[in-house]
């Protein structure tokens, strides 16, 4: 699963990514800063199942704090866009390009209006604009490449050739992560005679964008925030703030969960650090509930993506793997996922000796069309 991180320059993107990752990338209000795509791991957040059955789990990739589970996610930093970038403006069609992979795109938008939609310094500037001239350029680069797909198409009736138009354009839109049940929604909802009707609808089907109210601990963000909270389903979110925490707490100054309304300090502080913390408690914790990173990122994921957790086992009684690690793997997969395709996404020799699958809980066999619900612990049984 990958993840874009988009928005225009000094929008605050590569610190809403390195607040997820915690990877050092050149942070600047210079615009296009960031040229090439910073590639990174974030995290979802869930409650861990070992609270659930009494165990300690042993994560082998992420990690579990205080009974929440750290799921790993991809994400893409990619360079800013600016108007008419599918145009050619700015870097263009290379930020563009940089989306192919991206299951999900997270809009990092400057909502203080400090800054115009080429990332200048500014005041006043409505964040709206920002919103709607960024998913116009996503949706035009869309449009181009559909209606090449759409082109090959009619070029192959023109000679006599059949195939079903379902067929070309997913063939044609592959590189774009594009699957043909994407393809087969939007023809049926709106039909493909419109191209940018339908090639609108695809992207947001396709590639579904969040947006993150970024520097929401500003009082000109927070003020734009409350004009457009209920015309956007926006995150309010500080960045900075969450770089802030995390680097505390790397440092044995603060205990902090990512994703939580506060934090307990426990290291010696100087005044000035005391003073900081506080700031963003007082400022960000208590009026949002969280800095908003985490929030974006388990939005992503859980609600545009809909994806879910499984955690499979080797041992159904000891909840472990081949070593005796306990609760060793938490998979994110698409909700409706059967267990058989579960055993692929394993490995391929599962699936093709799979007899079953044991719901732990129950003790439950499996038949291979079992679609797997959220928090499932299951054990694959193969020859």
């Amino acid at each position: 699963m990958k993840i874009g991180i988009v928005g225009k320059p000094s929008s605050g993107k590569s610190t809403f990514f390195k607040a997820a990752t915690l990877l050092d990338v050149k942070i600047s209000p210079v615009p296009f800063t960031t040229i090439e795509p910073n590639i990174g791991i974030g995290f979802v957040r869930v409650e861990c199942v070992e609270k659930e059955f009494g165990v300690r789990c042993n994560a082998k990739s992420g990690y579990c704090l205080n009974g929440y589970r750290f799921i790993p996610i991809k994400l893409i930093d990619v360079a800013g866009l600016v108007p008419d970038a599918h145009k050619g403006k700015g870097l263009g069609n290379k930020f563009l390009d940089d989306l192919r992979n991206a299951d999900c795109l997270i809009h990092v938008v400057d909502f203080s209006g400090l800054t115009d939609e080429e990332g200048k310094p500014t005041e006043g500037h409505d964040p709206m604009q920002d919103i709607e001239f960024l998913a116009r350029e996503i949706d035009e680069w869309f449009k181009s490449l559909v209606e090449k797909a759409l082109g090959k198409y009619l070029s192959m009736i023109k000679k006599g050739m059949t195939s079903k138009p379902e067929e070309i354009i997913t063939q044609q839109l592959s590189g774009l992560g594009i699957k043909k049940k994407h393809v087969m929604q939007a023809m049926h909802e709106v039909g493909i005679a419109d191209v940018e009707r339908f090639a609108k609808r695809l992207r947001e089907i396709s590639k579904p964008i969040l947006i993150a109210a970024n520097k929401i601990d500003l009082p000109e963000a927070k003020r734009n925030f409350e004009k457009l909270k209920n015309k956007v389903n926006a995150v309010p979110v500080s960045s900075e703030a969450e770089v802030a925490l995390k680097l505390a707490a790397k440092k044995g100054l603060i205990d902090y969960i990512p994703g939580s309304s506060d934090f307990e300090i426990k290291g010696s502080l100087t005044k000035e650090q005391e003073e900081a913390l506080e700031k963003i408690r007082k400022e960000v914790l208590k009026p949002y509930g969280s800095t908003g990173v985490q929030t974006c990122l388990n939005k992503a994921v859980f609600e545009l993506l809909n994806y879910i957790v499984v955690y499979p086992v080797a041992n159904e009684n000891k909840l472990s793997d081949k070593e005796g690690n306990v609760l060793p793997d938490a998979y994110l997969i698409p909700k409706g996922t059967t267990v058989k395709e579960f055993a692929e996404l394993i490995h391929s020799d599962l699936a093709k000796g799979f007899i079953a699958g044991i719901e732990v809980r129950s003790k439950k066999r499996l038949a291979k069309d079992y679609e797997i619900n959220n928090n499932d612990v299951i054990k694959i049984v193969f020859k």
